[in-house]
């Protein structure tokens, strides 16, 4: 416990250094600190960092709580507002609509769940999930598919990433029925988010040392809306010379990332070729269980899992994995410029894992998810 002892009392000066009001406040007696050990609140740290926390469907709430007790454990200087959002639970409205993009826009920075979207159609074609992206214009979604050691899978040592347009194509929510029987749906192409997309990820490339951009299209059969798309990457290509670049048709892509997922670095695709990417990517090394995700606009970051599913079946049984989450977590903390607690929380997930003897049951073991989270929080003593 010594080190994390030290952890903290660098955090107390770092944070100190930097809004002089949180010393005060990280100060708390010990009265205090005992009353909140029966159960995990939200953080109300004078100076520290606010995010906004949108739980979400199925095991959302769990995982959620589980980075709650992380980041308590930890002494993280962070500041969850916690909202409700639900199209399943009767909790979706344009006022929680209006209070959850509120909230965001103020913070700049949000964790998320799974915000499921139901199948039946009741009147509205884009559900709130899509509608708090587009509102937000969180046009790129970014997941890092990446082997966790210790860990066996199919193939190991992976290490990718997928970056994916999110503000149009397929999921334009476009849709109508042009004669009885007839259903058209539109998929949207435009230069601009074509450009802004491939921009995007050649930046990611050349910030992040990666070597190569993969362009994911199907312009063999979609010859105007994907060629536009394979034009826009072609023609951003051009300004950066150093990194190399290569085009490939989806229904291949998928098969190579079967068969050899190591020729691949760095791969843009449009929206509906990266949902069904980051899914299949997210199988090579385990699930969506162990798999973060994030998504950026000019302004704001969201913090998720790489594979958005709620995962209802396990609601209340105490089984989710909160890998993926908690990995999403150290990652904001990491945007939010809190490097000792990244580092801190990422090693001792990563830690676990290693060791093996606390695995949920998605990656072979028995362990609950509250027993992965007290593993976890038994490892933070020592990263």
């Amino acid at each position: 416990m010594a080190a994390l002892s030290g952890v903290r009392w660098l955090t107390r000066v770092a944070v100190a250094a930097r809004y002089p009001a949180a010393w005060r406040s990280l100060s708390t007696s010990a009265t205090a600190q005992a009353a909140s050990q029966s159960q995990v609140q939200d953080v109300t740290v004078e100076g520290a960092f606010p995010v906004t926390m949108l739980p979400g469907d199925g095991v959302g709430p769990e995982l959620m709580h589980a980075v709650k007790e992380v980041f308590k454990a930890a002494a993280v200087p962070v500041e969850f507002q916690e909202h409700h959002l639900s199209e399943v639970q009767n909790m979706a409205s344009e006022e929680k609509l209006e209070q959850v993009l509120s909230s965001m826009k103020e913070n700049k920075v949000a964790i998320i769940g799974k915000i499921h979207t139901p199948m039946e159609y009741k009147g509205e074609l884009a559900s709130y999930d899509m509608r708090l992206r587009r509102k937000l214009d969180l046009f790129a979604n970014v997941v890092h598919v990446k082997s966790l050691p210790g860990y066996v899978t199919r193939h190991n040592n992976l290490d990718l990433v997928i970056i994916r347009e999110q503000t149009e194509g397929e999921y334009s929510s476009l849709e109508h029925e042009s004669a009885r029987g007839v259903i058209e749906c539109l998929k949207i192409v435009t230069r601009t988010k074509s450009q802004r997309i491939a921009k995007f990820a050649f930046d990611y490339a050349t910030k992040n040392g990666r070597n190569k951009v993969t362009a994911v299209h199907k312009a063999n059969i979609m010859k105007l809306g994907d060629g536009l798309f394979l034009q826009c990457c072609e023609d951003v290509a051009e300004l950066y010379p150093k990194i190399k670049f290569e085009t490939m048709i989806i229904d291949n892509c998928c098969m190579q990332l079967v068969q050899n997922p190591y020729q691949f670095d760095v791969l843009v695709m449009p929206n509906l070729y990266g949902n069904i990417i980051d899914n299949l990517a997210a199988g090579l090394v385990g699930g969506a269980g162990v798999v973060p995700g994030e998504s950026y606009s000019a302004e704001y970051a969201v913090f998720e899992m790489g594979a958005r599913h709620p995962f209802a079946q396990a609601v209340g049984r105490n089984i989710a994995n909160p890998t993926a989450m908690l990995l999403s977590a150290s990652n904001m903390l990491r945007h939010l410029n809190l490097e000792y607690h990244a580092n801190m929380i990422a090693d001792a997930v990563k830690k676990v894992i290693k060791v093996g003897k606390v695995r949920t049951s998605d990656m072979g073991g028995y362990a609950t998810c509250q027993d992965f989270t007290e593993a976890v929080i038994d490892a933070l003593s020592y990263s």
